[in-house]
Order: structure tokens, then sequence, then C-alpha cells
């Protein structure tokens, strides 16, 4: 069974940081594309960061390219976001996300954690 599962998340003031962990089970790790995505109160979820397979690629939301971090450990089966300088804007639920072929599938799907909140306030 295909299993991500966030932790990390919590209150912090403005210019914190914090570090989110995805842990993933259930399927061969090292062949899927992660992610981070996010979703505040009464907006769409958005993508955060990503990273390819290998970890050799990422690509961030203009939003916070400078202050997050998105890394992995294959061996691991884990993916991580590092947040620096946290602002306001950046309070949403945040969920790991996974891009490849699930065990038995022929095709690829998204698979999401169940979330993690993250709360900036003074």
């Amino acid at each position: 069974q295909v299993q991500l599962v966030e932790t990390g998340g919590g209150l912090v003031q403005p210019g914190g940081s914090l570090r989110l962990s995805c842990a993933a089970s259930g399927f061969t790790f090292s062949t899927y594309a992660m992610s981070w995505y996010r979703q505040a109160p009464g907006k769409e979820r958005e993508l955060v960061a990503r990273i390819s397979s290998t970890g050799s690629m990422t690509n961030y939301a203009d939003s916070v390219k400078g202050r997050f971090t998105i890394s992995r450990d294959n061996a691991k089966n884990t993916v991580y976001l590092v947040m620096n300088s946290l602002k306001l804007e950046d309070t949403a639920v945040y969920y790991c996300n996974g891009f490849g072929k699930p065990p038995g599938s022929y095709y690829a799907q998204n698979s999401w954690g169940q979330g993690t909140q993250v709360t900036v306030s003074s």
C-alpha cells in the first residue's frame, strides 16, 4: 500500500525555520519524482517545490526561492523541506506528493500524504 506520512509542522514566528519530513513506503521511492504542495484556507493547492527521482534537479515556486530547500534520501525513503525565513503567508497545510507507477499499475499517478500544519504567527 502506497503511503506518505508528513511530520515536522508546527507554530513558528516570522523569520523562523522548520524542517518537514515525508516518509514513504509501499512503492519504489527512488523511481518517483517527489514534491511538496501547500494549501491555505480558501485557496487552491499550490506547488511549492519538486525534486527529480535521483535528486539531481529541483525547482521552486517563485514565492519560496532562496528560502526553502527540498532534498531526498533514497536510502531512507524520505523527502525533506527545509523552510527558512518564514513569512505569515507561508501558513498552510503542507502535503507530500509522489508521482510514479504504484505496484501493479500500468499508469503513473499522484499519491498524497495526509498533510502537516505550518502556522507562522507573531
